[in-house]
């Protein structure tokens, strides 16, 4: 299926200052903050594009297919729309846009536990091949049910989060409300007031909430209360003794988010999961460790053949996708582009931004004369 982007915005960059202009700051901040001092966020980024690629322009080439083959599936494309919290609050309806795009565009889809749409709906428009990432409860109880719905649903991967033992410290929504417990301030209902399509549209799909945890949530809880609940309610931290038996349930492939080292990739694959997805959570959680990138090169080259690799954090374009796939990467995923595309054209968001991500890469991949996606490492200059 071929789609046009709205020449308007050619770049990712355009629909980011686009978002910028049309959610209210305490939703963009959200979005586009780090935590502490942003250190991490922007190395993630940065480091990535210090990665060169060589072209081959002398060599017999006769045609480019980003085609990627991942868990027995050919996606049309070797990037996914990675998990993200809250994605209503920063565009209403934020997670059916996206995961209707991923579906018509063939790449992966995956949905936060903690997100504003649910196991079921999400399944439901994409014919059950989005993907589903669990944030581990502290009750096994609750853990178990929500396996048993996101199996009863189809979806084929399940990716279980292993960055986020604490919640992060961001200073940004601190001063915004947005730390647990949250509070709605008058400065945000200033913001709101100053985003009229924003809020109108916010008014007309109810305000966000946590759709796949609704029906173990206490009704009536006011904000500060349902912060309590949910700090209490994901106060799990991941180790083996709690990988072991998720592995032992899930009947599909099982993959873990958020890995930074060899240590960690080698435990992964001795419990025996399908994939690792190198990250950072987007320098959202640790401000002082190493660039997602730094990472995935030496657990790429150690235990690529062993395990399936991916990485996101820092990828922000098709070029950046194609510097993760020959750093090592076989698949990679993008949260804050996605966002920014659904919180600068809304219905239009999610079709736009992936069509400029595959017209980019596929430019990427004709220039140095790369014509699969697994061919990408024999171009990176070294």
């Amino acid at each position: 299926m071929k789609w046009s982007y709205n020449t308007s915005y050619p770049s990712i960059d355009d629909l980011r200052d686009k978002a910028q202009r049309k959610i209210p700051r305490f939703a963009f901040e959200y979005l586009d903050g780090g935590c502490n001092e942003d250190v991490n966020l922007y190395k993630n980024t940065a480091e990535l594009r210090e990665v060169e690629l060589k072209p081959y322009y002398l060599t017999r080439h006769t045609g480019s297919d980003m085609r990627t083959e991942l868990f027995g599936h050919t996606y049309d494309a070797p990037f996914g729309i990675a998990p993200v919290g809250l994605q209503g609050l920063m565009w209403p309806n934020a997670p059916e846009i996206l995961a209707r795009a991923a579906f018509e565009h063939n790449i992966p889809f995956i949905l936060s536990t903690v997100t504003t749409s649910s196991i079921e709906r999400i399944a439901e428009l994409t014919e059950s091949r989005a993907w589903f990432q669990l944030y581990h409860p502290a009750e096994n109880t609750l853990r178990d049910d929500i396996l048993k719905r996101a199996g009863d649903a189809g979806y084929p991967v399940l990716v279980i989060l292993s960055d986020v033992p604490t919640f992060g410290y961001r200073p940004r929504d601190i001063r915004n409300g947005l730390a647990m417990p949250p509070r709605m301030t008058f400065r945000n209902m200033l913001q709101i007031a100053g985003r009229p399509e924003w809020a109108l549209r916010t008014l007309i799909h109810g305000q966000p909430a946590f759709a796949t945890m609704k029906p173990y949530m206490p009704k009536g809880l006011d904000m500060k209360q349902l912060g309590l609940w949910m700090n209490k309610t994901f106060a799990g931290r991941l180790n083996e003794e709690k990988i072991a038996p998720i592995r032992d349930m899930w009947k599909g492939k099982l993959v873990i988010k958020g890995i930074a080292s060899e240590e960690d990739a080698e435990t992964a694959i001795r419990l025996g999961l399908d994939g690792i997805i190198v990250s950072n959570h987007g320098g959202r959680q640790l401000d002082a460790g190493e660039s997602a990138v730094h990472s995935l090169v030496p657990i790429a080259a150690k235990y690529g053949n062993r395990i399936k690799i991916m990485m996101d954090s820092g990828v922000r374009s098709g070029p950046d996708v194609a510097r993760a796939m020959a750093s090592g990467a076989a698949f990679t995923f993008m949260g804050r582009s996605f966002m920014y595309g659904v919180a600068a054209l809304g219905q239009q968001g999610g079709h736009h931004t992936i069509s400029i991500l595959k017209t980019q890469l596929q430019q990427v991949m004709e220039q140095i004369c790369c014509a699969r996606t697994s061919e990408f490492q024999r171009h990176i200059v070294r």
